[in-house]
């Protein structure tokens, strides 16, 4: 229970987060904004370790070990956090939402599917009709509009 709590607090806090992100980009510029948002992500990781570092196994290890993959998580973070300050002020943030889980939803079933070997049919159908609605819901909000 406790993790399924921390998830949608995850959750919360990455929208919340993705909405300042993108008013800072609107005063400062989209890279800007991005870069902004690494250095006080930075300042803030340095200050939690110093006060868990009694806690926690700070060394690195042979980083020659560690797969090159592993390394462009900070890479699509930059992507993720750039892009979102471009589309949040564009994009009702429902939608932006909406849309942004879809992604995470259908890259995770291809993950799924090639790394597992197997898909959930449910995880498909589900998908799908979260599409759909934002599609109606949409149609909707444009017919509103017009009227």
């Amino acid at each position: 229970m406790l993790y399924i709590i921390l998830a949608v607090l995850c959750g919360s806090i990455t929208i919340v987060a993705m909405i300042i992100n993108s008013h800072l980009a609107k005063k400062i510029g989209v890279l800007q904004g991005t870069l902004i948002n690494y250095i006080v992500g930075l300042v803030s990781t340095i200050l939690l370790l110093s006060i868990v570092r009694n806690y926690v196994d700070l060394s690195v290890g042979s980083l020659s070990e560690i797969p090159f993959w592993a390394f462009l998580g900070g890479l699509l973070g930059v992507i993720v956090v750039s892009t979102s300050n471009i589309i949040i002020p564009k994009i009702p943030t429902i939608y932006t939402t909406l849309l942004i889980f879809i992604g995470q939803l259908f890259t995770g079933i291809f993950i799924d599917y090639f790394i597992v070997g197997f898909v959930s049919k449910g995880k498909i159908i589900g998908g799908l009709l979260i599409l759909l609605g934002l599609i109606y819901n949409s149609s909707v909000d444009k017919k509103e509009l017009i009227n």
